[in-house]
């Protein structure tokens, strides 16, 4: 069964930083793409990055020049590092494979930035 752990979320000023941890288990991580996702208050989760199994990375327009996605196969583990964080990117973040499973999420990891 797959397990997804996020971590590092946090309270931080806008304008700050936060770099966001996920731990894979279940799965042979490498051969699959994986995603960062948010789901703010009242919104639809949505995808926010993408980094591919050969590490090609895709953003959200929202995000773009200001997030970083990567991974380390080695460590199975994916990473959102979050510069220049604004009111709005505000959510529960989550990483999943992408696209999602549909059956396995992990618990998420707060993002709040205050104004």
């Amino acid at each position: 069964q797959v397990q997804l752990v996020e971590s590092g979320g946090g309270l931080v000023q806008a304008g700050g930083s936060l770099r966001l941890s996920c731990g894979v288990s279940g799965t042979i991580f490498r051969l699959n793409a994986m995603g960062w996702y948010r789901q703010a208050p009242g919104k639809q989760r949505e995808l926010v990055a993408a980094i591919t199994t050969g590490f090609s990375t895709n953003y959200a327009d929202s995000v773009k020049g200001r997030f970083t996605i990567s991974r380390d196969n080695a460590k199975k583990t994916v990473y959102l590092q979050m510069n220049s964080l604004k009111p709005e990117d505000t959510a529960v973040y989550y990483c999943n494979r992408d696209p999602s499973w549909r059956d396995y999420w992990g618990q998420g990891t707060q993002v709040t930035v205050s104004s």
